[in-house]
């Protein structure tokens, strides 16, 4: 079959569609990249698309993103790879940028502080709904081994609600563990991951714009399961260690990397925000985004290897479920740092509403953010 070799102008056009119109996170984003690379251009065979979604789904990082960086450089190569990538991200990086401004301004007005108020009520159901969506699938591929796998996750959701800044290590350390059970691998494939490396990264820097490059970073490279991993990470770093922002400010960040197109990942530039205006913004989703880029453009001619490689396997059947329960162990802290009765009020209404009634998050959170500026309009008091 003669591989089509569209122009890049057609990428950033079709990619960039994708970035705006991409709501719903990963389910969303692989659904229209399939339908545009090998539906309705034919430029993917569906064979070859199934098998990137699950190599992917292998590496740390935003798994949409990837597949949308590995379908331009399977189209194009490397340039092809950097067009897709950056037309998907750019729309909701503009958008959360925009959103970020108004609601971590010095005085935003009420109704907007209601909105973020009434949003952020919210967030901890959205955890819990989506590791729960998360978990489903890997429940049902693992009926020969749920033991382990319920473990992992009661680790991974222990760490998220206690740990903080050292869940990365848990997760990690999971995937080691399962590695370890699975068979003895030779000392090379344990040093690059070694305890003292490990302590070492975890020190990270200190503060500043450094340690919000070591966030972002983490957030990255570092966090298996889908792009809501990333929140228990970021919330002890913005809020418990550095300050960068208030419980409230963080629970708004959150809501709004989900009402907004594109990865989830798209939360640390609001955090970066607050760091230190757009220029930080830009720099955490340039430092978070940047390790999908590396995996996808430095080995997507690998990836049937990364499939068949039974150390990758084995180290993703620790790290990912210890990650799958780190989202559910989110809602834990999320749900702490609410701090009005309306509020904890309006969380059980969106949790019944998106586990019960399966609504959609998106809907959710907007519903949510609009009872809030009804509220915040009515006088109740505000966080």
């Amino acid at each position: 079959m003669r591989r089509v070799r569209p122009p890049l102008t057609t990428i950033a056009r079709e990619w960039g569609r994708i970035g705006c119109v991409g709501f719903g996170g990963p389910p969303a984003h692989i659904a229209l990249l399939r339908e545009l690379c090998v539906e309705r251009r034919g430029w993917i065979v569906a064979g070859d698309f199934e098998d990137a979604i699950a190599a992917v789904n292998l590496l740390p990082g935003p798994a949409s993103t990837q597949l949308a960086v590995w379908c331009g450089h399977r189209l194009r190569g490397r340039a092809g790879a950097l067009v897709a990538g950056v037309c998907f991200i750019v729309p909701g990086l503009i958008a959360i940028l925009a959103l970020a401004a108004a609601f971590l301004a010095d005085d935003p007005p009420r109704w907007l502080r209601g909105a973020g108020a009434g949003a952020g009520a919210a967030v901890a159901a959205v955890a819990v709904r989506a590791g729960l969506d998360l978990i489903a699938p890997s429940w049902a591929r693992a009926a020969d081994r749920r033991a382990p796998l319920i473990t992992y996750i009661l680790i991974g959701a222990a760490a998220a609600a206690t740990l903080g800044p050292y869940l990365v290590l848990v997760l990690l350390a999971c995937g080691l563990l399962s590695l370890l059970l699975t068979r003895r691998p030779g000392r090379d494939a344990l040093t690059s991951l070694s305890p003292p490396a490990l302590i070492a990264m975890a020190a990270g820097a200190t503060g500043g714009l450094a340690a919000l490059c070591w966030t972002a970073l983490k957030v990255g490279a570092l966090s298996y399961g889908g792009g809501f991993v990333i929140i228990p990470l970021m919330q002890a770093d913005a809020v418990g260690t550095h300050h960068w922002m208030t419980d409230t400010q963080f629970l708004n960040a959150v809501a709004l990397g989900q009402v907004t197109p594109g990865p989830v990942v798209h939360t640390v530039a609001a955090v970066g925000y607050a760091v230190a205006g757009v220029g930080g913004g830009l720099l955490a989703a340039l430092v978070a985004f940047s390790p999908s880029f590396l995996f996808v453009i430095g080995g997507a001619a690998r990836f049937d290897a990364l499939l068949r490689d039974p150390r990758a396997r084995a180290f993703i059947d620790g790290a990912a479920p210890a990650a799958l329960g780190a989202i559910l162990g989110s809602a834990i802290p999320l749900a702490a740092a609410l701090q009005e009765r309306w509020q904890v009020a309006l969380l059980g209404v969106a949790a019944v509403a998106l586990l019960t009634k399966r609504l959609g998050v998106v809907a959710t959170l907007v519903g949510a953010g609009a009872v809030g500026v009804v509220a915040a309009l009515s006088g109740a008091p505000l966080p």
